[in-house]
């Protein structure tokens, strides 16, 4: 039954907005078609056309179209910064309706590890417990509640947390910056559930 309803939701999803751009293309073609202005129609057509194409290729290629700069910028948001060099080992992104999960793994060099690890130890708020504050307790702080940053330290790893309510009814930012105790790596997790 599950795998039924699944399925006529993804042709849902596929084939109601390849309808629309159907029916868009062909109105913006037959409408200054008719009135004398082929040329125009086929360029309004063809812009429509090319920009589902735009938008189908980077939903079904967006982990491999996912770059460095994509991971600095979203590292920067935390200001976190990678002064050297780095290898992106794996990105993966999930989303399913009202979920979104993306996370990445960089290789990063140990004067950079240790630089960040520094930071996150000097930090005001280091090593609260990190079990103290439980988001999902209070509900109206949940989603209208100040911004936090918390940074930690876990058995394995280094953790810079950064919880954002976005307003009633939208799911809060939620990342974390996880620095490897042992290796050189840094894992970014992006959650809005």
């Amino acid at each position: 039954m599950d795998s039924i309803f699944l399925t006529i939701i993804l042709i849902l999803v596929v084939l109601i907005p390849s309808a629309f751009c159907i029916w868009l293309m062909y109105i913006l073609y037959s409408i200054p078609a008719k009135s004398g202005q082929k040329k125009l129609g086929i360029f309004l057509s063809s812009i429509v056309g090319l920009f589902f194409i735009y938008i189908t290729v980077n939903m079904i290629f967006e982990d491999e179209l996912f770059s460095k700069k994509d991971s600095e910028n979203l590292l920067a948001e935390q200001n976190i910064v990678l002064n050297n060099d780095f290898e992106l080992l794996e990105n993966k992104s999930m989303s399913a309706i009202g979920d979104y999960y993306h996370t990445f793994t960089l290789k990063i060099t140990a004067e950079d590890k240790t630089r960040i690890i520094n930071e996150i130890k000097n930090s005001e708020n280091f090593n609260l417990d990190p079990k103290s504050e439980n988001y999902f307790d209070n509900r109206e702080d949940y989603y209208n509640g100040p911004k936090r940053i918390k940074n930690y330290e876990t058995e394995k790893q280094f953790v810079r947390e950064l919880f954002e309510p976005q307003g009633k009814g939208y799911a809060p930012t939620w990342r974390k910056i996880k620095v490897d105790k042992n290796e050189n790596i840094l894992e970014f997790v992006d959650t809005n559930e």
